[in-house]
Formats: C-alpha cells, sequence, structure tokens
C-alpha cells in the first residue's frame, strides 16, 4: 500500500490506521512530499514499490486526488486498487475506464471535504468502488493531527475513527487480494 497524505499534513499523522493495517500483514509506505503536497510529485508511488510487486494507491483529501491523477497515468499492471479517505479524483484523475478495485470513506462530521465536488466525482470513479461513511467522524480524524480549520467537531473519538478506517482498509484489502 502506498499512502498520499493530505496537503500540509505531516506523514506520520497517519500512523494509527496505518500500523494497524500492517499489523494484519500489509505493508504500508506512506509518502514523504515537498512542502507535504502531494501536487508536486505525484508519481512518487514509482519510487516506493517493487518492479514485480502488486500494490494499491490511495490518499486523503488533496493526497487522494493525486494519487487518483497517479493511478490513472500509471501503466504498472501490478497496481491493484485505489482507496480515498475524505477525497474524490477530478476529471485528470478519472479512473472510470480502469478495471481497478476502489473504495471511498468519508466522515459525516466533515466541514472540510467539498461534498459537491466529491458527488461529482463519483463519476469517475469505476462502477465496483465500495463506499463507508464514519458516523461522528471528522476530515481531521482520517489522520491524527488536531482540529482543522472549517472542520465541524467529531461525535466519536479520533482513535475509534482510526479504527474504523483500518478495519474498513483491511476488509477491502481481503477482498482484492
Amino acid at each position: 500500500m502506498v499512502f498520499y497524505p493530505g496537503a500540509l499534513v505531516a506523514p506520520n499523522s497517519y500512523s494509527i490506521w496505518a500500523k494497524k493495517v500492517a499489523q494484519a500483514g500489509y505493508t504500508v509506505k506512506i509518502a514523504h512530499f515537498p512542502l507535504n503536497m502531494a501536487l508536486f510529485k505525484i508519481k512518487a508511488a514509482n519510487q516506493l514499490i517493487g518492479s514485480n510487486e502488486k500494490y494499491v494507491v490511495g490518499g486523503h483529501s488533496l493526497g487522494g486526488a493525486m494519487a487518483a491523477r497517479y493511478a490513472n497515468q500509471t501503466k504498472n499492471k501490478n497496481m491493484q486498487g485505489i482507496f480515498f479517505l475524505a477525497a474524490y479524483p477530478d476529471e485528470k484523475g478519472r479512473l472510470d475506464h480502469k478495471d481497478l478495485a476502489a473504495l471511498s470513506i468519508t466522515a459525516t462530521r466533515d466541514g472540510v471535504l467539498n461534498w459537491k465536488k466529491y458527488r461529482e466525482g463519483k463519476k469517475y470513479l469505476p462502477a465496483n468502488t465500495t463506499y463507508d461513511s464514519i458516523a461522528g467522524g471528522n476530515h481531521g480524524g482520517f489522520g491524527s493531527y488536531g482540529q482543522q480549520k472549517g472542520d465541524k467537531k467529531a461525535t466519536i473519538s479520533n482513535a475509534k475513527q482510526q479504527e474504523i478506517i483500518a478495519d474498513d482498509l483491511i476488509k477491502w484489502l481481503k477482498k482484492i487480494e
């Protein structure tokens, strides 16, 4: 698994759910970007995967949009899927023509995600995309970096949101093995 963090979010902010996914037997590689902006290095996944390694790519917020652009552009046949944490593809990251497993997780108290663009972005996802919404979770809860400007207050703990994210990812990864 290669993960693209959200804009201006430190990579270690995702370590709680990433550790649980790793403990379930999956390799998790969190990309590091100049100025913590995936926009500056969309093809970062290429440097993190082995030449014959099967993998999935995903990201949070802007990181998810850039992961979609990577997935759209890559010719690597070993990429098995893509996941989005409070994220969506734009036209440059359209994946509706790709045979990929896809997972989209949102949170009901997310005050940062542009919900209109999220709904519009669904048309760019593969038809078999799995969706989940974390009741009471918020945008910042996809990592562990505190309250984000514009976000709503979560009604569940960060630990609970991290647990749900990890569980969703593990279930999805098991389905595509």
